[in-house]
């Protein structure tokens, strides 16, 4: 490790500052704008390289790196065509609110400032243009110049902590390799602070607010996750009048079988009628780390009080209309449970229950989703990080009760398709101590299926559900479900770890029945230590409840175009 800070490259003070932060894996792909970068990040930094299949896949799997280890992803890529590739993964980051540092080996300064007609360019001399078009999707950018990268560096880097969004950081091939001080390294960067006044007056607020109540309903948001406030939130859930209930963004955010666990709530489609009036009836409800967008309300269909509620957001809080700039969540949500347990509430018991899916047989027939999911409910073991792409896959994970310690991870705001395969990738390396299952659709792989050979050829070992039902099927649940371009060409699936030459890695079952499906159920729990691809064939209409509601919510919504203020 590089021991001299104060002569460093600003490529050795970019990797120096990732791995402070918890970076210890890179991604992306290498290109000749950024290749002195690459040379300069993984000298003698303790910074591990992996090469992605593509610059997208690259970004999903910094995004989910990030989201299990609750702390920054990074990739690079090179100038122009590489960071563009990758900019539909950075607007996930940004959406869904995942720290991710995209950085960008860019053209030098020299012939930026001669506007040269290179290569990767749009030839019209601006070299501008895609720091530009990242402004759109990240909270900071940044051109690094030699007499002010460190400077840089570490403003974006807070910048990326404090909101918890994805930054972008230009570097030019002869700032990449050129020599600073680099002295800073010497002290971590500032953790966020809360302003200490605007916290104490929003504690007396909700004190004030909730001094009438008997007990309080809590609505725990994929936000806490980004903060990293898994355990801030089970201890919430310790304290007596305290209920939680999740959004589909956050489910099992705390344990399913948690006493004051409420489970899942998305509004109308709510699985227990006794939950989604625990949650619309709260006065005021908590809103800790919640987004309010369409897939996560049911349509919008919740009916708490929005403007009364207190709620805990990145980096302030509210109570009813006033707002407390500066207070960040994990400072809100302590206040909040020390408020609670001074009141002395006592429990009220509920009815609520997890079921999670019902019970079906195994049987010799055509699988269904719904017998699909009850064998994988039975399956499924305590610890493991469940990754769920867009459509079937992740609303029928969402009917699942899940063991101890697991989590399930998808894109619920952004919702891109492909984006699970590399997400199974950052999830593995960034949290090894859990096994990943992956749920994903014919259509959904079609489009990342590369990053299955950097999963094998690393010795990965996930397991895989190829859900193979002809198509892009949540959408034919939506609209003109006959139409072609609901149809996508059928592949040779299992022949993948093969055609990637590393078939030795990898079991491949295929189950199209009931009882095809548990025996391959149990092969997956016997090989703990190899990747196992099981392709499950349903059929193309077949979708998880939640989706079929949801889907009937899309359509009406796309033909009323009626959206709430």
């Amino acid at each position: 490790m590089v021991d001299d800070f104060s002569s460093v490259s600003v490529g050795q003070y970019l990797a120096l500052r990732l791995r402070e932060v918890g970076v210890a894996h890179l991604f992306g792909l290498p290109g000749d704008f950024n290749l002195s970068l690459l040379d300069e990040m993984l000298s003698d930094t303790g910074l591990e390289w992996v090469g992605s299949t593509n610059e997208l896949n690259a970004a999903y799997t910094a995004d989910a790196y990030a989201r299990v280890r609750r702390s920054l992803g990074a990739l690079v890529t090179t100038y122009g065509v590489g960071e563009l590739s990758a900019i539909n993964g950075i607007a996930g980051s940004y959406a869904e609110d995942v720290p991710v540092v995209q950085i960008t080996g860019a053209t030098s300064t020299q012939a930026s400032t001669a506007r040269a007609l290179l290569h990767h360019t749009l030839v019209d001399g601006d070299h501008g243009h895609f720091e530009r078009v990242y402004r759109e999707v990240t909270a900071r950018t940044e051109i690094l110049r030699v007499d002010s990268a460190a400077q840089q560096i570490d403003k974006a880097l807070i910048t990326a902590i404090r909101e918890s969004k994805p930054v972008y950081i230009s570097v030019p091939t002869d700032v990449a390799v050129a020599t600073i001080d680099g002295s800073n390294l010497r002290w971590p960067l500032p953790a966020p602070q809360s302003d200490q006044v605007m916290l104490q007056r929003f504690r007396e607020t909700v004190k004030e607010r909730l001094a009438s109540v008997a007990q309080v309903t809590v609505l725990a948001g994929p936000r806490l996750h980004r903060r990293g406030l898994e355990a801030a939130l089970r201890s919430l859930a310790e304290t007596p009048g305290i209920h939680v209930a999740s959004q589909s963004g956050s489910k099992a955010i705390l344990d399913e079988t948690h006493p004051r666990s409420l489970g899942t709530y998305m509004g109308r489609i709510t699985r227990s009628q006794v939950v989604r009036e625990m949650v619309d009836t709260a006065s005021p409800v908590v809103l800790a780390g919640v987004v309010l967008s369409d897939l996560l309300t049911g349509f919008f269909s919740h009916e708490f009080d929005v403007d009364g509620a207190i709620a805990l957001d990145l980096v302030e809080a509210r109570v009813g209309g006033a707002r407390f700039y500066g207070v960040l969540l994990e400072d809100a949500l302590q206040a909040l449970q020390e408020v609670v347990s001074e009141l002395g509430l006592n429990d009220q018991p509920t009815e609520t229950s997890h079921f999670g899916v019902e019970p079906v047989e195994a049987g010799t027939g055509s699988l269904t989703q719904a017998e699909f999911w009850s064998a994988v409910q039975d399956w499924l073991p305590a610890g493991t990080t469940v990754v769920a792409d867009a459509g079937t896959s992740f609303y029928g994970a969402l009917e699942l009760a899940m063991p101890a310690d697991t989590d399930l991870l998808g894109q619920a705001v952004w919702s891109s398709i492909g984006y699970t395969l590399p997400a199974t990738l950052g999830a593995s390396l960034g949290d090894p101590s859990k096994r990943v299952a992956l749920f994903i659709g014919d259509g959904s792989a079609q489009l990342t299926i590369q990053e299955l050979a950097t999963i094998l050829h690393r010795g990965l070992t996930p397991v895989v559900f190829l859900i193979n039902n002809a198509g892009y099927t949540v959408e034919r649940a939506i609209q003109s479900p006959n139409a072609t371009y609901q149809d996508v060409t059928s592949w040779d699936w299992l022949a993948f770890p093969r055609a990637f030459g590393a078939e030795n890695a990898a079991v491949t079952l295929q189950a199209s029945t009931g009882e095809e499906l548990l025996a391959a159920l149990e092969v997956a729990a016997k090989h703990t230590d190899t990747l196992v691809l099981i392709e499950v064939l349903m059929d193309r209409m077949d979708t998880p409840t939640i989706l079929a509601e949801l889907a009937a919510g899309l359509a009406t919504a796309n033909a009323t175009r009626s959206y709430p203020a």
